[in-house]
């Protein structure tokens, strides 16, 4: 499975409803988990026979979220322009930033075509897995 795969099943999982998922391969396997609350149990009827129907939870904002951890990068050296900015549309595999981790870089590409709504992590920090980098509107 290749990094892009995994960040497109990482991506898909965010979208997602599900609480967890576990993907086994020969040589390795991915576990997602939402943190938070549980989902809450499904509502009882109601005294006159009618079934209630919950509003749906609203959709939390899209991230593109850090597939390791490592030192986050906006631009591939200091006197680059970054690879986005807030304002930005970006294609579907865009590269959006960089992570450095043990001397080796990887590129963090765009889920989709997208708007760069927000940079949430400064150029330079740490960033953890899973931890979100961007926020972005899809179009």
């Amino acid at each position: 499975m290749t990094n892009q795969e995994i960040y497109d099943l990482i991506a898909c999982f965010d979208r997602s409803t599900a609480q967890t998922m576990r993907l086994s391969m020969q040589d390795f396997t991915v576990e997602l988990t939402r943190g938070g609350a549980q989902a809450p149990a499904a509502p009882a009827a109601a005294a006159g026979g009618a079934e209630v129907v919950p509003a749906p939870a609203p959709r939390a904002k899209e991230t593109i979220n850090a597939p390791l951890v490592g030192t986050f990068y906006t631009a591939s050296s200091p006197e680059s322009p970054p690879f986005a900015a807030v304002g930005d549309r970006v294609k579907k595999g865009q590269t959006v930033c960089l992570i450095e981790a043990m001397k080796m870089m990887s590129e963090v590409s765009a889920p989709c075509d997208c708007v760069i709504e927000e940079v949430v992590k400064a150029n330079g920090e740490l960033a953890s897995f899973g931890e979100p980098l961007f926020r972005y509107r899809p179009c």
